[in-house]
């Protein structure tokens, strides 16, 4: 069994490594030409798309309010998260909130145009368990940001 310390120290690692990495990738991201970004977050929308058409087995409609769903909502990241870059936040914690946000909006978009066989296999291919996470960063962040008031 794990004592509350060895908790603590364990998540403050998590928390250090997780920092560490949107760091990096932040920074990686900075130093691609605008071009470049634009090229792989299309190439990674598309193979999103695709792995959720055959996964869920999407008819042409839903395809294409996927499609629409992650251009929309991965671009709105991008600008948001190179506008942090842009302002050299080196707080983990800023990109993380951004990240939620828009997993959030596309979670909640999903779940308006899957049907419910398409929303369980869904959820059970990794949106149950990412939600949990956003969930209780989330609750941890409004925790914290009571105790300060």
């Amino acid at each position: 069994m794990i004592c509350k310390d060895m908790k603590k120290i364990l998540f403050a690692a998590l928390c250090l490594l997780i920092s560490f990495g949107t760091a990096s990738w932040a920074q990686q991201q900075q130093q691609m030409s605008p071009e470049e970004k634009e090229k792989k977050l299309n190439e990674f929308i598309l193979q999103q798309v695709e792995k959720l058409e055959t996964s869920l087995k999407l008819e042409d409609w839903q395809s294409f309010y996927v499609d629409s769903i992650l251009t929309h909502d991965y671009h709105a990241l991008q600008a948001e998260l190179d506008a942090l870059t842009d302002a050299k936040v080196s707080n983990g914690d800023l990109y993380t909130q951004v990240s939620d946000k828009w997993a959030e909006q596309i979670y909640n978009s999903f779940h308006g145009i899957l049907n419910e066989d398409q929303w369980a296999k869904y959820l059970k291919g990794g949106a149950a368990r990412d939600k949990k996470a956003r969930d209780k960063r989330k609750a941890k962040a409004a925790e914290a940001n009571a105790t300060l008031k």
